[in-house]
């Protein structure tokens, strides 16, 4: 069995985790069909009922809801202490959860406690014996082939590495509710406090499906006019690098990169930009990537799937007009 730690909202299951759930029907076909389970720990902002329900539509059997006093608060000992009862009950060979910061921290605790390695940011597989998966390193800037021979095999999916999508044929989604221990020690770490949530100032830069990256290409603070009108063409955010927040010509929140934000989107197009490996690190995952760059050896161009070689000020005012005589057209 497979079982999936799945984090939620006031939606159901976020989509990082209904993402790793159509992972993890992949891995149960090419394993025969074997059954996926999911794992939600503590005070859940939906019903798991209706939780159960939107989970069945991605293939999964139970819904194991571990409550308790112990996991009122988040703590990351807590919670795997509870995913490794579910596991033991349940009987799980693989074990995987999103790659975000919270599905990181479950699975390295519980991969310790069971004297297993972890993959983190998987982003495929290839072959069950022995099982091999190949994940992002280096920032996303490379590949690396891992053999996770010990069972369970834990290990973490990277964000926007395969899309969430229904299962053909629906789960059964039963709830089953249990109250595992958990010692006095994994209780010493855990949140005390939270503050309410603030304005995404990101402007949705890590959930865009089209970001518009412009770099010290831009040429000033005052050069940014032709990128933004691409922007609101194409219904997407703005993304910097880093030496444009650093010259002040752009706030913070818009950088892309290692000290910034990291973005996944359909559409990259990166602007000025030569692709320094610490940018490249936010934005390595990216489905397609368009660079426009006076420089044709740039490393953005290198790695760009498509590339303009000119400069960005000529380059997308002449592509802004074509967007717009299309859709005059």
């Amino acid at each position: 069995m497979i079982l999936v730690l799945v984090e939620t909202d006031a939606t159901g299951a976020v989509e990082v985790s209904r993402e790793t759930l159509s992972f993890a029907r992949d891995l149960s076909a090419a394993g025969g069909g074997v059954p996926i389970d999911a794992v939600v720990v503590g005070p859940l902002p939906c019903p798991v009922e209706e939780l159960a329900v939107q989970l069945a539509t991605y293939g999964v059997r139970d819904v194991h809801h571990a409550t308790g006093d112990a996991f009122s608060a988040y703590g990351g000992a807590a919670w795997a202490s509870a995913v490794q009862s579910v596991r033991e009950a349940a009987g799980s060979v693989v074990v995987t959860a999103a790659g975000t910061p919270r599905g990181m921290e479950v699975l390295a605790h519980l991969a310790a406690r069971l004297g297993v390695a972890m993959a983190a940011n998987v982003v495929a597989f290839d072959g069950l014996a022995p099982f091999t998966v190949t994940r992002q390193v280096v920032g996303g800037a490379a590949l690396e082939d891992m053999v996770l021979g010990e069972r369970p095999a834990i290990f973490t999916v990277a964000g926007h590495a395969v899309e969430a999508t229904p299962a053909a044929t629906p789960g059964a989604g039963r709830v089953v509710t249990s109250t595992p221990e958990v010692a006095a020690a994994d209780l010493v770490a855990r949140v005390v406090s939270a503050e309410p949530a603030q304005e995404d100032l990101s402007g949705g830069l890590k959930s865009a499906r089209v970001v518009v990256g412009a770099g010290r290409g831009a040429g000033s603070a005052d050069g940014f006019g032709d990128l933004l009108e691409l922007v609101d063409l194409l219904d997407g955010a703005l993304g910097v690098s880093r030496v444009v927040t650093s010259l002040g010509w752009r706030p913070h929140h818009e950088q892309v990169g290692q000290t910034g934000s990291r973005i996944s989107p359909d559409l990259y197009v990166a602007c000025g930009i030569s692709g320094a490996i610490q940018h490249w690190a936010g934005c390595a995952s990216a489905k397609t990537i368009l660079a426009i760059n006076t420089d044709p050896d740039a490393p953005m161009v290198a790695k760009a799937h498509y590339a303009v070689i000119g400069d960005l000020h000529e380059v997308v005012p002449a592509i802004n007009e074509e967007i717009r005589r299309r859709r005059a057209s």
